[in-house]
């Protein structure tokens, strides 16, 4: 069974209140049907900086991350996915303030997770920095996951 790293914005448009902006809740409603209907498909799992990130904000809406989350595997954050978090940053294709999207990409990938899912097409679901982001991977001996939107795992 493939398995699928879930990043934090996946939990938030899953639990959010509906958007009233068309795009956003496009993807709220896509992120839901791959969690009913794809998300068994996959061995999920999470890490603890998904956990930080989710324990932040509004107390009513952490409730609400925390309980989707609750019971998925987490992902140790070992020696390893700290050295090439800062391999990535150094390459300064992700800026030090986005340190976490760093280390997603880092502990998915020493975990050999085949799938890390965002709703972040910014850092993480963008095309150009899988590009930059796979050779570092593999200079360091890793092979970065496939990352994606729910909606690319749709298929049936």
């Amino acid at each position: 069974m493939e398995s699928v790293y879930l990043e934090t914005t996946v939990i938030s448009y899953l639990v959010a209140r509906p958007s009233r902006d068309l795009l956003v809740a496009a993807h709220q409603q896509t992120t839901q049907d791959w969690w009913t209907d794809r998300r068994n498909k996959f061995e999920c799992c999470i890490s603890q900086v998904v956990i930080d990130e989710a324990s932040a904000g509004d107390p009513a809406e952490v409730t609400k991350r925390m309980t989707a989350i609750q019971g998925l595997p987490v992902l140790a954050l070992v020696d390893e996915a700290k050295v090439l978090t800062q391999a990535i940053l150094a390459t300064g294709v992700i800026p030090p303030r986005a340190v976490r999207d760093a280390a997603h990409m880092a502990v998915a990938a020493v975990h050999e997770i085949d799938y890390l899912l965002t709703w972040n097409c910014k850092h993480l679901a963008n095309a150009r920095i899988m590009r930059k982001m796979t050779l570092v991977c593999e200079t360091l001996g890793w092979r970065l996951p496939v990352m994606c939107t729910p909606e690319e795992l749709m298929e049936d």
